[in-house]
């Protein structure tokens, strides 16, 4: 820690102007802070190391008020949850065994609810000794009360009794971990001061360091997340002038660092997704207010990952082609867009129907979350064109011509044996759709059918959910020579984040999208790409499942080094850019 000799406060203070800007955008790190005898109290080496990691320490002091959680989580860019008491296996769904040691009434109740918020937020995480085990149980995982009696074979002593800032036994890291990168080694000695441990990682944890004797001394998230706990004390070391264990704190506050800057971006562009499929799910007593564990889109969530604006469908599957289905069908389309106005107007403090980008910034400026509307299957028209405009002037945006299978307007990309491109009543169902100022989307559609419309439509075209066949074979995604044609046509394809599209070969993930983007920037230009997450239909990917970690994807396009611009162009101002053009014919 710094020392000051000096008694002069008037000079101090008017160093600290000499220079503009007179501080730096350090990131705000809290620490759960200890609690005893009626004092609340902290390690010095909690906040001595995250002050050293170019972050500043905020104490966070263990309190009953539920409702300030969010807000305080909201204002911090990293969480530090320190060491302390045993966890109340209550919390656990277990009772107490003899050799349990004293637990922190204080601390727990708050403290759980605390990872499972953050974790919520994606903010970054650093568990330290009950820090890990605290993580580990509030995201489902499992502990040992204590190692010496749960946990079978002969035990290191992992209860120390030296001097906490030095090393007392040595951990082997996983060569392919995170940690292991931020370490720099696979054999690390560190201190030791527990008798409980983690039994069991959290799903969407892995163990990523043991001790000889097996007892777990660090997890990881295999979820692409910045959240890691350690069972030793790294804190401690920097008391003895020693470094040694400082990556740890330089790699939160980095990682707190970029978390920052995405959200300070996201506060600046409007974010939206051009495809979910929320409506499915309408029949299953969703709630759009609360967190719905059900659905992948709602307003907690949507707040959560920073999300502006949605675009959902009224999706049809495509059924039979008789008069009295296709009769159902339109009816049925109506029908979800009227239930979509219903849960728009039951929550409209919060939320509002957009029906232009001029809509969509001003709901940002009062602080709303922001529905568009749009068909997914042409089927929704049946053979009336005047539907076309009457879905139009209720508000649709965007209509998908057709979906998985052939209907009357084109062909599929699935269940199309025939080949068949754009039928004679979809050149018309396209041209009027030109005219009313409704979007082509032309997802889904076949390789005949993308060709067609590309020479019908007199507008530019979008895919509003579709990803890469180059890297991925499936016919659902667009060739090389398709992206480059939607370009020449100055249309938009908006990145799909269903795993079967991204990859076929393993469980795919945030990385895997980011490499579809690089492939569409690279072959046709940064304005011709959006994102349209299929969220609540198939998509979902590790990383990226729901609109909380839609944040994710911004900050690992930050680390890819696109530019703000870039990214506004990415978040919907290409796909706004065609929409505003669209509609002003």
């Amino acid at each position: 820690m710094k020392t000051i000799h000096s008694y002069d406060i008037d000079t101090d203070y008017r160093q600290l102007h000499r220079r503009f800007p007179n501080h730096p955008d350090a990131p705000v790190i809290g620490i759960t802070g200890n609690y005893a005898d009626g004092n609340l109290t902290l390690g010095e080496g909690y906040y001595a190391s995250v002050l050293q990691a170019g972050a500043i320490p905020f104490i966070i002091p263990p309190f009953d008020d539920d409702r300030l959680l969010p807000a305080l989580l909201d204002r911090l860019d990293g969480i530090l949850f320190s060491g302390g008491a045993d966890i109340n296996p209550l919390f656990l769904g277990e009772e107490p065994i003899r050799d349990l040691h004293g637990i922190n009434p204080h601390r727990d109740r708050q403290e759980l609810l605390l990872v499972r918020l953050a974790a919520n937020r994606q903010l970054p995480m650093l568990g330290i000794c009950r820090g890990v085990q605290l993580m580990n149980a509030a995201l489902g995982g499992t502990l040992y009360q204590d190692i010496y009696t749960q946990q079978e074979g002969q035990l290191l002593k992992h209860s120390q009794e030296l001097e906490r800032p030095y090393a007392s036994h040595t951990v082997t890291i996983a060569p392919d971990s995170r940690l292991a990168g931020i370490i720099g080694t696979t054999s690390l000695a560190v201190n030791s001061f527990h008798h409980q441990a983690v039994r069991q990682p959290a799903p969407g944890f892995r163990i990523v360091a043991q001790a000889a004797d097996g007892v777990v001394e660090a997890i990881e998230s295999t979820a692409c997340k910045p959240a890691i706990g350690v069972q030793w004390h790294p804190e401690c070391f920097i008391l003895n002038q020693d470094d040694y264990m400082m990556p740890l704190f330089k790699w939160l506050a980095e990682e707190a660092r970029s978390f920052r800057a995405a959200k300070q971006l996201h506060q600046r562009i409007l974010t939206l997704d051009s495809h979910c499929d929320t409506p499915m799910f309408f029949g299953q007593g969703i709630d759009f207010a609360t967190r719905d564990p059900k659905i992948k889109v709602d307003l907690h969530k949507m707040t959560e990952g920073h999300q502006d604006a949605t675009i959902m469908v009224a999706y049809l599957e495509q059924q039979e082609r008789t008069d009295e289905a296709l009769l159902a069908a339109t009816a049925k389309a109506d029908r979800l867009l009227n239930e979509i106005e219903q849960l728009v107007a039951a929550n409209c403090t919060a939320v509002d129907i957009a029906y232009t980008p001029a809509d969509l910034y001003r709901l940002k400026q009062a602080g709303k979350k922001a529905i568009m509307l749009g068909i997914e299957n042409g089927y929704a028209i049946g053979k009336d064109l005047r539907n076309v405009e009457r879905f139009r002037r209720r508000g649709v945006v965007y209509m998908t011509l057709c979906h998985n299978g052939n209907n009357d307007i084109c062909g599929s990309a699935r269940h199309n044996d025939e080949c068949l491109g754009v039928s004679p009543f979809g050149e018309q169902v396209i041209r009027e759709m030109n005219r009313v100022g409704m979007m082509v989307d032309l997802s889904h559609a076949g390789e005949r059918s993308f060709y067609d419309t590309l020479d019908i439509s007199s507008v530019p075209v979008v895919c509003s959910h579709s990803s890469c066949r180059a890297l991925c074979d499936h016919p659902r995604n667009l060739t090389d020579e398709q992206l480059l044609a939607i370009a020449r046509k100055d249309g938009v394809v908006q990145l799909c984040l269903y795993g079967g599209f991204l990859r076929q070969d393993e469980p795919a993930t945030l990385f895997d999208a980011i490499e579809h983007l690089h492939h569409i920037v690279n072959l046709i230009g940064i304005e011709h790409v959006g994102i349209g997450t299929d969220f609540d239909g198939d998509g979902g990917i590790i990383g990226c499942n729901d609109s909380s970690e839609l944040i994710n994807l911004t900050r690992r396009l930050l680390y890819e080094r696109y530019s703000e611009e870039d990214i506004r162009l990415i978040w919907g101002g290409n796909f706004l850019r065609l929409m505003e053009r669209i509609q002003s014919v």
